[in-house]
Parts: C-alpha cells; structure tokens; sequence
C-alpha cells in the first residue's frame, strides 16, 4: 500500500532536510540516493533502502518495476511530479529512495595481503569526496576513510560525484588520525604489514619508484592545506607526483587519481610477472 503525498507536509519537509542538513542526516540515519546507477547499485551490494518515493504521475518503467518488487520492505510513497523535483533537482526523476546509513566501524573494509585503502584528511568540498570515492573503486581500493572535520560522505554532491562506487566500496568516517592509527596496529599485528603513504608535492619519493604493490594506506591531504603536521609524522614515506609546466599542484582529487592509477598499474604489472614466472 503506497501513502500519496501532494503538498509539502511534515514527511516531504524532513526528506528535504536531508538533502541540506547534515546533523539531520546523521540524526535520522539515512540519506537521499536519486538516479538510477546510484540506487540499482545501492540494492546490488545490500544497502538498507527505506523508503521508494516514486513519480505519481508515471508509468513505472519496467526498472522502476522491478526495484519495487525487490524492495517490498520499503515503504512506498507516491509523490506528485514538482515536489519529487525539488528533491532531486531533476524534473525527470522517476523514483528517489531514502537510505540507511550504515555503521562508521573500520570493521567494514576488508584486509588482505593485497590491502589498498585511502585516508582523505579534512575535505572540505564533498564533490571532491564522491570523485575519490569513484577513482579508488575504480583502481581496486578496497575501502575509503574521511578524518578529523570534514564535509560529509552522505552530501547530495559526494554520493552523485561517486557516481554510486559510494554503494560499492565502505567509506568509513573517524574523528582523527588516532582511530585509523589503532586499526593499522591491529591490522599489523594480525600480520598484514600495513605502509602508510602520503602524496605530497615535497615527498622524497616519486610516486613510480615506490613499491604500491604492498599493503597500502595512501593519505590524502586537504584541498588548501594537504596533509596535516600529525598524518605527515605518522607517513612511513611521503611521495610526490613530478610535474612539468607551470601547475605546480594538483588538486584533491585528481592526485589521489593519480597516486591511484600508478598502485593499480603496478599491482597489474606484478601480477602479470608472477604468472608468467610460474608458467
């Protein structure tokens, strides 16, 4: 049974404060995913939708169908068409859904002996978190951290930037550099030897003569600042991207690309020598 809504009651303003309000999101715990990728991807790796707010005026299309046949713990909400556009700030928009949040425990990211995480160190732009976020899935990361005072993960911009790899890949959100520390012990003590590297246009190493092929934790510094005094005396090695011409830094989140692509290339390039050396 779908509730209708058609003006902007208590229901539509709280699923607008969503969108804006970070303490609201985190209050509530969940968060608004719209297009179709994000949510189909969302559903894919089991993340927790709550409530399917669909276009009253249109025929479901035969993904909209199926995504509510799959989802018949969601709650339905039929929405008229100019209201479900102020939450998606697209007037095409079939169905938006609302969705829980899930647990800020760096339990969530996998380790192995083949471990390839990034710290992103006070962002302060959210489309630079979902474009970090979609680069480390894209390279085979397995899982993305945000510390200390940062823009938000749950941000419209940063779950769009990702382009649904937020679904994809656990983004874990920890106060400081203390908690990501601990859980580097652990990690190393439960042997995985971890090495913690950070990208920094004064590193003492290029980025193509370090071995990435390790267990890595690359850090990212903030988009002004770069990486804090207290990541930098934490870094086993500071590395460095050589650049010609007259830029003399990358942003946020084309580094982290960068950094990114050259540890997958190299993990390829190495797993490609094993093979051929055991043939």
């Amino acid at each position: 049974m779908a509730t209708r809504v058609s003006s902007r009651n208590a229901r539509f303003q709280v699923w607008q404060a969503l969108l804006g309000n970070r303490n609201k999101r985190q209050r509530a715990g969940e968060f608004i995913v719209q297009g179709v990728r994000p949510i189909s991807l969302a559903v894919e790796h089991g993340w927790t939708v709550n409530v399917l707010i669909q276009d009253a005026s249109r025929v479901p299309s035969q993904w909209a169908r199926e995504l509510l046949q799959s989802q018949r713990q969601a709650e339905r909400v039929l929405m008229e068409p100019e209201l479900l556009a102020e939450l998606t700030e697209k007037t095409e928009a079939e169905i938006v859904a609302v969705v829980a949040m899930p647990p800020d425990e760096l339990s969530r990211i996998a380790v192995g002996r083949s471990f390839l995480g990034v710290v992103f160190d006070r962002p302060t732009g959210p489309g630079n978190i979902g474009s970090i976020i979609r680069s480390a899935d894209a390279f085979g990361a397995d899982g993305f951290i945000v510390t200390g005072h940062a823009a938000d993960v749950y941000d419209p911009k940063a779950v769009r930037a990702s382009t649904g790899s937020l679904f994809a890949l656990p983004a874990v959100r920890v106060p400081s550099q203390r908690e990501v520390m601990e859980w580097v012990a652990e990690q190393r003590a439960g042997g995985v030897p971890i090495v913690v590297v950070g990208t920094d246009e004064h590193g003492s190493v290029d980025v193509y003569d370090f071995d990435f092929t390790q267990p890595t934790l690359l850090l990212v510094g903030n988009e002004t600042s770069g990486l804090s005094a207290a990541w930098k005396e934490l870094a086993d090695e500071l590395v460095r991207i050589p650049m010609g011409g007259a830029a003399s830094s990358l942003n946020a989140a084309n580094a982290a690309t960068a950094v990114l692509y050259e540890a997958s290339r190299q993990r390829a390039h190495s797993s490609k020598t094993s093979a051929g050396g055991t043939a």
